[in-house]
């Protein structure tokens, strides 16, 4: 059993969202690396100098450290200081906190990476862990306690280990279908101009068919001519990851979604100069396409703002 502690803003949200991943075994939250004093919520809201923070207690075997926190950048703003969603002060400042030197290497080797991504250095804290104080009992599993409580993560993210949560592989492609299950599971191709959104351009959001995460915005979509839906860039630079991928005889960029694992298609750097050169080959079976004027019936109300010309730039 190995622990970390991780602080990503109010921690009532951050708990149910970590709480969901087979390997967690136990979560706490807590006030850390303040004073060395036994806080209480009040001292923390009164800027006491303590951080939010969950206690991860994880078994290596089923889940490694490099997952819970490409987790963690999932549902944080990493460039963001003191301050996550609505909620302001220094108790909502972002931070990972080790317990162990060894695990320094994996935490370094993803927050390095992060930064590369966004291209700015991390507001996120990496520190050692100075103390940790358990929060009042009311706190722990505030949301179970109280469904619908308030919260800065969006609810379709406490659902992303459906698999490891009762969902089988049979299960899955019953739900998405046969083509769907193949692309996003077994990194298979759709035929080149045969998918579903390659000739579409209606406004809207993607998102990955198999967990809802928003991946790409009809803002940055445009037609490449390539046979499957192109975008310059992804809804945000953590929504995906990017690995080597040498099959079929061929060197490229593999792109897959940060919270499901599904596999999207490919990057390549033959995209439109003016927009950073980028060209994101996504297979249309891959994604879900959410209409604009659907967006807050169904749970994207936060995204609403992306499509203001003046913002999305």
């Amino acid at each position: 059993m190995r622990t970390i502690y991780l602080a990503g803003g109010c921690f009532w949200g951050m708990q149910k969202f970590f709480d969901q991943f087979d390997g967690v075994q136990y979560t706490e939250v807590g006030y850390a690396n303040g004073p060395d004093t036994t806080p209480s919520y009040q001292d923390v809201c009164k800027s006491s100098g303590h951080a939010e923070t969950v206690r991860i207690d994880y078994d290596p075997d089923r889940i490694s450290l490099t997952q819970l926190l490409t987790y963690f950048f999932l549902v944080i703003d990493p460039l963001s200081v003191n301050r996550q969603g609505n909620d302001r002060g220094i108790q909502y400042r972002t931070g990972i906190y080790y317990t162990e030197e060894s695990q320094l290497p994996e935490i370094r080797e993803v927050y390095h990476a992060e930064e590369e991504k966004v291209g700015a250095k991390l507001a996120v804290e990496l520190e050692p862990l100075r103390n940790f104080f358990p929060a009042e009992e009311y706190h722990q599993k505030y949301l179970d306690k109280n469904p619908g409580g308030y919260c800065h993560i969006p609810n379709r993210y406490f659902d992303l280990e459906q698999s490891s949560k009762g969902e089988s592989d049979a299960e899955l492609r019953a739900r998405i279908g046969d083509l769907s299950y193949e692309v996003t599971q077994n990194a298979a191709t759709e035929w080149a101009f045969s998918g579903e959104y390659d000739d579409f351009f209606e406004k809207g959001l993607y998102v990955d068919v198999v967990s809802g995460e928003p991946l790409f915005t009809s803002t940055d979509k445009y037609n490449s001519g390539c046979g499957w839906p192109a975008f310059t860039r992804p809804i945000r630079e953590n929504a995906v990851t990017e690995s080597k991928d040498f099959s079929h005889g061929m060197f490229r960029t593999e792109v897959r979604s940060s919270g499901a694992n599904s596999h999207l298609g490919h990057v390549f750097n033959d995209g439109p100069r003016e927009t950073g050169g980028l060209r994101y080959c996504i297979n249309s079976a891959a994604l879900r396409f959410i209409p604009y004027d659907e967006l807050v019936a169904q749970g994207y109300e936060e995204y609403l703002p992306l499509f203001d010309e003046k913002k999305h730039s």
